[in-house]
């Protein structure tokens, strides 16, 4: 009997870790997805910051043909 419960003991540690180690990858992902969306998210907001500064830029321009 104490080595059945020897094993189960060592069983249920090892599903243990596994489990700590898919928990752990699970959040490495999730934190990665969410960098990788503020990038994005970040490139785009430059991007419609650029195109407005050049909107403002061609009005100035415009105004000081008038």
């Amino acid at each position: 009997m104490r080595n059945v419960e020897r094993v189960t003991s060592v069983k249920s540690q090892l599903l243990d870790i596994y489990m700590s180690m898919e928990v752990a990858e699970h959040q490495h992902r999730s934190r990665s997805a969410a960098q990788r969306n503020l990038r994005a998210r970040r490139g785009i907001e430059l991007h419609q910051e650029f195109k407005q500064l050049e909107r403002d830029i061609a009005d100035l321009v415009d105004d000081e043909k008038h």
